[in-house]
Parts: C-alpha cells; sequence; structure tokens
C-alpha cells in the first residue's frame, strides 16, 4: 500500500471517528434537552394544579365569607323588623284593649280569662276586685255570685279611677293584674303573642318585607289573649 493510501485510509478512520463521537453527543444533547422539557412540562403542570386548587380556596373562602355577611344581615334585618313590628303593635294596643273592654260580648270574655287566672294562682280568702268607675253593677253582682261560694268571704269590689279597662284581683298578698295598664306593662308574655299574632295578620309578601299595615296591627292588637 502506498503512502498515499495510508494516508487516506487514516483520514477515513478519523473522520469516521468523528462522526460517531458527533453522533453520540447530538443523541446525549437530544436526551438531556428531552428530559428537561418533560421536566419543564411536569413543573408547569404541578403549578397550574397548586393555582388551580389555591384559586378554588379562595373561591371557597370568598363564597363562605359573602354567606355569612349575608346571614347577618339577614339577622339584623329580622331584628330590626321584629323591633317595628312590636313597636308599631305597643303603639296601638291600649287604644285596641280599650275598644275590647267597651265590647259587652269581649269584656265578658276578658273577665272570664282572668278569673281563671285567678282562681288558679290566689288563696280562696276574700279578694279584692279592683275595676273602673264605668265597670257595670249588673257585672259585678254575677261576678260576685259566681265566685262567692269558692271563696272564704264574698269579694270586695273597689272602684279605682286609674283602671280604664280590665280587673285586678288580688289575696293574700298575691295579684292577678288583667287591667289595661298591667297587660301593656307585661313586655314579656304579652310582647310575644303580639308579635305572633302581628307576624300572622301579615299577607306573605308583606311578610318578607318586613313591612305591616296598620289596620292589621291594630286588628292583631285587639285578639291578643288575655
Amino acid at each position: 500500500m502506498t503512502l498515499e493510501r495510508r494516508a487516506q485510509a487514516l483520514l477515513a478512520l478519523v473522520e469516521g471517528d468523528r462522526n460517531a463521537q458527533r453522533a453520540a453527543i447530538l443523541a446525549e444533547a437530544r436526551g438531556r434537552a428531552s428530559a428537561l422539557l418533560a421536566q419543564a412540562y411536569a413543573d408547569a403542570r404541578e403549578r397550574m394544579r397548586e393555582a388551580f386548587a389555591e384559586e378554588r380556596r379562595l373561591s371557597r373562602e370568598s363564597l363562605a365569607a359573602a354567606r355569612a355577611k349575608l346571614a347577618t344581615r339577614r339577622r339584623l334585618h329580622e331584628q330590626h323588623r321584629t323591633a317595628a313590628l312590636l313597636a308599631l303593635g305597643w303603639q296601638r294596643l291600649p287604644d285596641a284593649l280599650r275598644e275590647r273592654w267597651h265590647d259587652t260580648e269581649l269584656r265578658g270574655i276578658w273577665v272570664d280569662a282572668i278569673l281563671a287566672v285567678a282562681c288558679r294562682v290566689l288563696p280562696h280568702v276574700q279578694w279584692r276586685i279592683a275595676h273602673g268607675p264605668d265597670w257595670p253593677a249588673a257585672e259585678r253582682q254575677a261576678i260576685n255570685a259566681r265566685v262567692t261560694p269558692d271563696l272564704d268571704a264574698a269579694p270586695t269590689f273597689v272602684a279605682d279611677a286609674g283602671i280604664r279597662a280590665g280587673l285586678r284581683i288580688s289575696a293574700g298578698g298575691n295579684v292577678v293584674d288583667g287591667t289595661l295598664a298591667g297587660l301593656v306593662n307585661d313586655r314579656i308574655d304579652v310582647g310575644a303573642q303580639l308579635l305572633r299574632l302581628l307576624e300572622q295578620s301579615l299577607p306573605p309578601d308583606r311578610a318578607k318585607e318586613g313591612s305591616v299595615r296598620l289596620g292589621g296591627a291594630a286588628q292583631s292588637a285587639r285578639e291578643v289573649p288575655l
């Protein structure tokens, strides 16, 4: 083999080795690039999942806060509505009760209710029955005949100019105050009944709005049980 052919053979060997090394380097670079790209995609997906999870958390917190705020506003609205209803009811109640007392049939129901309570809670000794000056004598006589058999002595009837409606019965240091003033001053029991009756008098749409008609409130006040 001539010197020239040997040189060409060596050059070919070097070229082949160079090509092999270049191919290996390119393959390794492509593998690294592919791995880096896959990792970048994985990192991006993880960041996206974390971002979505954070958004969902913030959305849930915002929704919970909005619901809590709405519930608070509803409670305040209900409290204001209740206060408005009661204020209106207390305003109309005295006139409504006076009207009831001046109605013979309704006055009889009122007196019966007071006597029923008195029979339950007062000792059956001599009763002192305070009443307004305009209470008819015939009704006093009827009540006297009705309760005397159950008492140790006939009741005493005392006209009191300060009583505009109702009766006040006392015995043994205890009192059943069924007068207008006594009912109006009973803010707990009468107030609860008054509010219930006022709400029952409202049409559904007006009840939701928390408004009330004066006439409806007056009618409810007339129906407060004694």
